[in-house]
């Protein structure tokens, strides 16, 4: 315990003593702080659909490649896509970013819903054919991530930045 944490129970002493019930104070610097400072109703729909998001049976399908660090630039080359692997236990996903959407394929092949999360924005759902391949026309932009749902299996992909 520190003198912060002494003076501080000293304080709360000292308003219960005279008559303050910290309950109702805290409820009443609560109501104040909602006025003077509400958060944000855009910031509020976006916690909320970010815990949406959450999907506590998914394994996450952690990033092993990524062109932007792990390859070599090639010299004069400009506007190439961005390739991404993930891997979770024998699941491999393969993607490619452009900025005319994105394509990939899971491997071993294998039918399998995805979802292109991007945050508050509405996610695209595809679907991938007998080779566990798919695509997107519409381009991804800000953070995203996959969530892939496999039979039983639901994998969701680490977050990354278009």
């Amino acid at each position: 315990m520190n003198d912060d944490d002494t003076h501080d129970d000293g304080l709360l002493d000292a308003f219960e003593e005279a008559g303050f019930d910290g309950a109702l104070l805290e409820e009443e610097l609560r109501r104040a702080a909602a006025i003077l400072d509400p958060v944000p109703a855009e910031l509020s729909r976006i916690a909320v659909d970010a815990y949406a998001l959450h999907d506590l049976d998914a394994r996450i399908a952690e990033l092993t490649f990524d062109s932007v660090v792990d390859a070599i630039p090639v010299r004069g080359a400009t506007d190439v896509p961005r390739m991404l692997t993930f891997r979770a236990g024998e699941v491999t996903v393969d993607v490619e970013v452009t900025g005319q959407g994105l394509m990939g394929q899971v491997l071993p092949p294998q039918a399998a819903r995805i979802e292109v999360l991007g945050g508050p924005q509405q996610s695209a759902l595809l679907t991938t054919d007998a080779m566990g391949r798919f695509s997107s026309a519409s381009p991804v932009s800000g953070p995203f991530a996959l969530r892939l749902r496999t039979g039983g299996e639901v994998l969701v992909t680490e977050w990354l930045r278009a």
